[in-house]
Order: structure tokens, then C-alpha cells, then sequence
């Protein structure tokens, strides 16, 4: 069951009018869900109107499961089962979500910043969970629907929430961070994603900075101090935040740090209460910077360095972020998940570490604004200096890059492919035994495709 969360609590939370049974308004529900699919016995269900599809269609069927009520932003009339009218339905489940989490008073790390946040909220749920039971974000649910549904997967077992939240726009942190109501708030950096309606890293940083509107009294903020937007902040909600990064300034940094190429990265962790060498189990520098953040919550929820030590090294990659995959043939890197300028960049540092002929199979990179062109072209000048062997850019706005890189380095091979259906076609000539093949573009891409193309095509 999900705690106080009964028809009458609901609809008061949500601001709806409850039309059913007064003998049931004490009934708490068991689940809450947007999906008809997913309807259990004792749940709520909550109707969305898409672009392809009106939930409130499915309401007779849902009932039908065994629901014991529906939200409706219509009014139904006389039914014989309950139901909440609402006048929006998205609005009510971030509503319902703020209540929920607020019944069951449980500590929230809210995690949000351009590039890494997946990573750094797995390496943050890792470490917690050497002490608490911890409940995430799963896959993409970090916007203003997905986020209340990661709330409602919360039970009285679990110890803390760790919720991602991605935005694209001014304003969405704000209704993001008002539901988590985070006890800490963490930032990885100030990137260059999202400038279609951001504009520009000061935008970026201002819509970012939303969520400390919402920090709980008495919470922290844990931010990149070697961003040169972030360190620039003095208090948060009264509290100077917590710094990390690799200059010795911040208040947890990181040296010796080395290499292990696709095996992860060796580094020694500095606090204030001591430091620990580390290996973390996934490749790049800025994997670095996760485990600094994940150290400063870890150190403000009562770990030891032990602890902190263990759940680094417990970490395990998430399909489509630099999940590693030995097919037997050649070695798939699955990144496929999504892409920034940033983030493909860092990622092509890391591919020079593998064996074999180096790939980059590149796709195109989205929300980047005016400057797009500009800003794929400086990836593919990146690339061709980052030591790989090759690059394979795919999609219209990938064109830019395979120019730039072919300009900066005439010796690399360059193929520049129109869409992801041409690359299906030509994938078993432009692979070969032993290469290390890079899988990264923007989700909208469907690279998750290319990936098991390359999987299947190992198989033989």
C-alpha cells in the first residue's frame, strides 16, 4: 500500500472533486499509473491525453482490472466506481507526487546539470545503498511526468530517494524541484546542451539553479567547483555548498588519477575527514567527478571513507552509458543512450584506450540552437586529434562534423552516411574483427539499433 495515500487525501492534494462511494475515501491505493498495461488490483489510474492517445478512453477497461479509482478530467456522471475529477491530469500527478513524498518524509538527493547526471545519480544511488535502502530514477523518468512516476515507485522501506530531473526550458526546475522538495541538491556542471530555448551557458545555469528555490532548510548543495559557472556560488538557502572537483581548492578532490583504459579509472579521493585510493569501474575523467559527488553526499548522509570506497568500486554501467559489450568479435561501447557536445567529446577520449582498430560511429546531437552546426563540427575536430582510427558520423547535422575532422586530419578514415537505415545497410563492410567500436549519438537517433545490429552481427 502506499502510505496516506487514500481517495480523499488524494483528491484534496490534487485539488479534485471526488465523485464515488463514501465508504471507500479511507481506501489507500496500492499503486498509481499512467499505463493501462500496467493496471493492478487497488491502484489508481491516472489518464493522460497524448498526441496519439486519450487515457481516458482506457478508464472502462482499467476498472475492469480491478482499479479501485481513475482520475478523469471529465466529468463522468453517475458511475459505479469511484473517481477524482481533475482539471488536469498532469498537473494532479506532480500534485500527488509532492503529497506522497511528504507523507512519507524521507530524505531526497535531487540530481540535475548538463552532462552526466545518469552516471552521477547511479554512482550516488551506488554508494547510498552500502547503508540505505535507496530507490532511483530508472532510464529517462526525470521530466514532469516521469519524475512523479519514479515517486510513486517509492515504498515505506525505502530510506532515501535519489531523483534525476532533466529540463530543456526556463521554469521546468521549478515545478521539478517543487515536487522532490530535495534535502540536497546536486549540479554536475553547466554545459552546452538545451540551448535551443536557454540560449546560452548563463540561461543554462539560471534554469539549472531553479531547484535551490526548493532546497529543504538545513540541506546542502553539492556542486562542481571546477565549473566556472558554478563555483561562482557563495550560499545556498543560508549554507555554503559543498565543492568538488579536481583542484585542490575544492572541499573533495581527486589525483592520481590513471587510466585503465576500458576497465575504469584509478584515482585517490581527498576529504576533510581523510583520503582513499579508488578504482572506478567505468572509463573516462569525468567518471572522476561523479565519484566526488557521490563521496560529498555519501559523506553528508553519515558513510564512512570505507563505505564511500566499496559502493565507488560496486558501480555498474546502465545500458546505453558506456555500457561495455564483448561480443566475441570486436568490442561494442554502448553510449547510445544520448549525447552533447561535452559528452560525445569525452567519450571519443576514452574510445582511444581501446584495442584494436578504434570506431566512432557518431550520430547527430539535438537542442543545440543556432550554433549546431558549429558546435558538431568542433566534436569532429575533436575527434580527428583524440588518437582513433576512425569515424563514422550519421544524419544530416553529422556532416559538419565528418568535414571538420577530415580538414583537421586528411590521414583519419571519415565516413559521412545520411541516416541511421543507410549505416544498418553498410554495418558488416565498415566493421571488422577486433576493432573497439563507439555507439553514441542523441536519443532521438535510435541507436539503441545500431548497438544490437552489431551484437546480432557477431553472432554471425
Amino acid at each position: 500500500m502506499m502510505k496516506n495515500m487514500t481517495l480523499e487525501g488524494m483528491a484534496g492534494a490534487c485539488r479534485g472533486i471526488y465523485r464515488g462511494a463514501e465508504d471507500l475515501k479511507d481506501r489507500e491505493v496500492t499503486a498509481i499509473t499512467t499505463d493501462s498495461r500496467t493496471v493492478e488490483p487497488g491502484c489508481l489510474f491516472v489518464p493522460i491525453v497524448g498526441a496519439r492517445a486519450d487515457g481516458h478512453d482506457f478508464i472502462p477497461q482499467v476498472m475492469e482490472k480491478g482499479a479501485l479509482c481513475t482520475l478523469s478530467e471529465r466529468d463522468l456522471g453517475e458511475q459505479s466506481f469511484p473517481y477524482i475529477q481533475v482539471q488536469s491530469s498532469l498537473q494532479a500527478v506532480k500534485d500527488l507526487a509532492e503529497y506522497y513524498l511528504s507523507q512519507l518524509g524521507i530524505p531526497v538527493v535531487g540530481i540535475t546539470g548538463s552532462v552526466g547526471k545518469t552516471s552521477t545519480k547511479e554512482m550516488i544511488a551506488a554508494i547510498l545503498a552500502r547503508k540505505y535502502q535507496v530507490l532511483k530514477t530508472q532510464g529517462n523518468f526525470n521530466n514532469e511526468l516521469g519524475l512523479p512516476l519514479t515517486v510513486f515507485r517509492l515504498r515505506q522501506k525505502d530510506q532515501m530517494a535519489v531523483l534525476e530531473m532533466g529540463i530543456s526550458d526556463f521554469g521546468e526546475m521549478s515545478r521539478l524541484a517543487k515536487v522532490a522538495r530535495p534535502d540536497t541538491c546536486v549540479i554536475t556542471n553547466i554545459g552546452w546542451c538545451h540551448l535551443e530555448n536557454l540560449k546560452d551557458r548563463d540561461g543554462i545555469f539560471k534554469a539549472k539553479t531553479e531547484m535551490f528555490a526548493f532546497l529543504k532548510p538545513g540541506g546542502r548543495a553539492v556542486l562542481n567547483g571546477d565549473d566556472d559557472k558554478l563555483c561562482q556560488v557563495e550560499q545556498v538557502q543560508g549554507e555554503r555548498p559543498l565543492f568538488f572537483g579536481l583542484e585542490e581548492k575544492n572541499d573533495l578532490w581527486a589525483d592520481q588519477i590513471e587510466s585503465l583504459g576500458l576497465k575504469g579509472t584509478l584515482c585517490r579521493i581527498h576529504t576533510r575527514e581523510g583520503s582513499f585510493s579508488v578504482r572506478i569501474p567505468m572509463p573516462g575523467r569525468h567518471m572522476v567527478y561523479n565519484a566526488l559527488a557521490g563521496t560529498g553526499v555519501g559523506l553528508l548522509y553519515g558513510l564512512n571513507l570505507q563505505e564511500i570506497k566499496e559502493g565507488i568500486e560496486s558501480l555498474q554501467p546502465v545500458s546505453g552509458r558506456f555500457r561495455i559489450v564483448e561480443t566475441g568479435k570486436y568490442t561494442v561501447v554502448d553510449d547510445c543512450y544520448n549525447a552533447n557536445p561535452v559528452s560525445m567529446k569525452a567519450s571519443l577520449d576514452v574510445l582511444k584506450d581501446g584495442l584494436g582498430r578504434r570506431v566512432a560511429i557518431l550520430g547527430d546531437m539535438g537542442e543545440l540552437g543556432e550554433n549546431e552546426a558549429q558546435l558538431h563540427a568542433q566534436v569532429g575536430a575533436h575527434g580527428a586529434k583524440a588518437g582513433i582510427d576512425a569515424m563514422i558520423c550519421v544524419g544530416p547535422l553529422c556532416r559538419h562534423m565528418a568535414q571538420a575532422a577530415r580538414e583537421e586530419n586528411p590521414d583519419l578514415t571519415v565516413i559521412s552516411l545520411e541516416n541511421r537505415e543507410e549505416l544498418l545497410r553498410q554495418l558488416p563492410q565498415l566493421v571488422r574483427e577486433g576493432d573497439t567500436i563507439l555507439v553514441k549519438a542523441s536519443h532521438f537517433m535510435g541507436f539503441e539499433r545500431v548497438v544490437k545490429a552489431l551484437e546480432q552481427l557477431a553472432r554471425g
